[in-house]
């Protein structure tokens, strides 16, 4: 009788550690989301007087919201979004001697730093859990569309078009402008100009993923740990898009 009573007070709990709907907050690195160094090239119409060079990064890191909704009778729903970034050093070469550029991110504490890779997405994502019982921990794997917005790489293409649309696309419109001893800098100067009016690039994919929630019975309170694979997207030439993202976080859940 009292293994009974045990066990239909265990079973209780458990079915209360599943929460009605919640929402987070997480940290989340994409590991495999990296840029190749590209080494010192001549910029088209200079005379070789001007290169581009930029380094590289290894992975990307950011943070992410999300909110999901349990009630379902089969399956959960969630949406997420996140906000992934790297930094990587671009270098203008006026006649061998560099110039590192700079943009202006806007606004105290940022000011002027090196470029930024920035990643964001949105997901939408049903999923079908399985119960464990007398364990509040919630398995789930599942799937939904994704839509991506990330920002250009400064490189030596992206240079030779400004110079291209500010000077004109004959190859010596640029190097005539070279008898300026200060050409360089304000070459520089326009580059980055250009940089900080470029637009985010939208493209629409799927994801899959697999994860598992954890919340104590009665207590408001949840942990959650993702894993996620991208299919599609579109990404910028230099960037190897790698294709899987981790979540890792917490929040309220009722």
């Amino acid at each position: 009788m009292n293994f009974k009573l045990i066990f239909a007070a265990a079973a209780l709990l458990a079915t209360q550690s599943f929460a009605i709907a919640g929402i987070g907050a997480h940290y989340t690195p994409a590991v495999g989301t990296t840029l190749k160094e590209a080494a010192k090239e001549n910029i088209e119409g200079t005379n070789g007087r001007l290169a581009f060079s930029h380094g590289s990064f290894d992975y990307i890191q950011g943070f992410g919201f999300k909110a999901w909704v349990d009630i379902l009778p089969f399956v959960d729903v969630e949406a997420t979004f996140n906000i992934q970034f790297a930094s990587y050093n671009a270098t203008l070469w006026i006649d061998d001697e560099p110039k590192k550029l700079e943009i202006e991110l806007g606004g105290t504490p940022f000011a002027k730093a090196t470029p930024k890779y920035i990643a964001m997405n949105l997901d939408l994502s049903v999923t079908k859990p399985f119960s464990l019982p007398l364990f509040p921990i919630r398995p789930y794997v599942g799937g939904g569309l994704t839509i991506h917005w990330n920002t250009f790489v400064l490189n030596k293409a992206f240079v030779e078009k400004v110079a291209a649309d500010a000077y004109g696309s004959d190859v010596g419109a640029l190097a005539t402008q070279l008898t300026d001893p200060k050409f360089g800098e304000k070459f520089a100067d326009k580059i980055v100009d250009y940089a900080k009016d470029e637009g985010l690039t939208k493209s629409v994919g799927i994801h899959l993923l697999a994860g598992v929630r954890f919340k104590l019975p009665i207590i408001p309170i949840a942990a959650y740990a993702n894993v996620k694979c991208y299919i599609g997207g579109d990404y910028d030439a230099d960037i190897d898009a790698g294709n899987f993202a981790f979540e890792l976080g917490g929040g309220f859940a009722l």
